[in-house]
């Protein structure tokens, strides 16, 4: 197959597993990414994990002159390139609105003048912000949120209008969404101006909202990237895991084998374009349990997680993927469980150096 494939951002966790991924079935790879220090901790050039096979550019998604080179020739597009964390896009808001809404709008305009075959854009779990919720007498309540005074009080659980106690269930991509954060902001404009220039100009374009993602090559010293890699790192570091609220939060985590297996999918899936699908597992945990299995099969149990009982903005309770459309119109099924997934984890993990930089997180939050 001689089709070139270009992943902004493919220098990164999930990009260099989508690079082999594609690889493996006959794809030509090209990664356009700026090693951003805060991913990488300032390399000079790609890192060891991503694939020799790869064609490496290292540019800025926001520089045309890079963008250009990179679409050259490339029959698809996936656009990975952005600022990732919740948290800090709440204070470093020039850099989020940058690099993830100008840099789509740079890498649109490259591709209205060199069309491609198929763009797909990551978006994220967070445009979501609550879950879906249903109450005591099966309604659905789709726009629940926490009011600041119930979280100051630590009232964790969402409730209705009775102050009845709500009941999370899994989130569907028809959920209306709710944009509590600049990341989430930012998240939903990339989506969203892929998939109106892309039926513009005829480009079809899909957006995959990806949920907790986890796995090998997560950059573990980077305070903003998935709580698996922050909890690792403080285990690593001989520290308890740091958990917000009372641990019982719900998520959905993903290992980065089904992800990349599921953009591989999204890009052959023929007459896909406007589409917005979930990739997550379709399963629920706990962040207590998650950081207790995590200790567990690192041998560090005695390193109970310590419950801050404080809340962050932008937070959200309970929130879990609805995958059957994806199921229906790319053929998605998860494959890999937690807990072959935590194992393949535990293995990488040994050998990794890891800063722990969560109190830095911290103090910087606070500020």
């Amino acid at each position: 197959m001689d089709k070139t494939v270009l992943i902004t951002g493919g220098a990164g966790f999930i990009g260099s597993h989508l690079a082999d991924e594609l690889l493996e079935h006959g794809y030509r790879v090209r990664v356009l990414d700026n090693l951003s220090p805060q991913v990488h901790g300032g390399m000079d050039g790609p890192p060891d994990y991503l694939n020799p096979e790869v064609e490496f550019i290292r540019g800025d998604v926001r520089d045309p002159a890079a963008v250009q080179r990179a679409v050259d020739s490339a029959f698809g597009v996936f656009h990975f390139a952005a600022a990732v964390g919740v948290g800090q896009s709440m204070y470093e808001i020039t850099k989020y609105t940058s690099t993830n809404n100008l840099g789509t709008s740079v890498l649109l305009e490259t591709i209205m003048n060199r069309p491609v075959e198929r763009l797909i854009v990551a978006s994220s779990m967070s445009v979501y912000g609550e879950g879906m919720y249903r109450d005591a007498d099966g309604r659905l309540h789709p726009s629940a949120e926490r009011s600041i005074e119930q979280l100051r009080n630590g009232a964790w659980e969402l409730q209705d209008e009775q102050g009845r106690e709500l009941t999370p269930i899994h989130t569907p991509e028809s959920k209306p969404l709710s944009l509590s954060s600049v990341y989430a902001l930012s998240k939903y404009d990339q989506e969203r101006l892929c998939l109106l220039v892309g039926r513009a100009y005829d480009i079809p374009s899909v957006a995959l909202r990806f949920f907790n993602v986890y796995g090998p090559r997560q950059s573990l010293s980077n305070p903003y990237t998935g709580v698996l890699a922050i909890f690792a790192s403080r285990y690593m570091n001989g520290h308890s895991p740091m958990i917000y609220e009372d641990g019982m939060q719900k998520r959905d985590f993903v290992s980065v084998h089904d992800v990349a297996k599921a953009c591989r999918l999204a890009l052959e899936k023929p007459d896909l374009s406007g589409d917005v699908l979930n990739i997550g597992s379709g399963n629920a945990y706990t962040i207590l349990e998650i950081s207790r299995r995590m200790g567990s099969a690192m041998g560090l149990s005695r390193l109970e997680p310590q419950i801050t009982g404080k809340y962050r903005m932008g937070d959200i309770r309970h929130c879990f993927a609805d995958i059957s459309l994806a199921q229906e119109r790319i053929g998605y099924r998860p494959e890999i469980i937690l807990e072959e997934g935590m194992i393949e984890l535990m293995e990488w993990l040994e050998g990794q150096l890891a800063q722990d930089r969560f109190d830095t997180e911290l103090e910087e939050l606070a500020r």
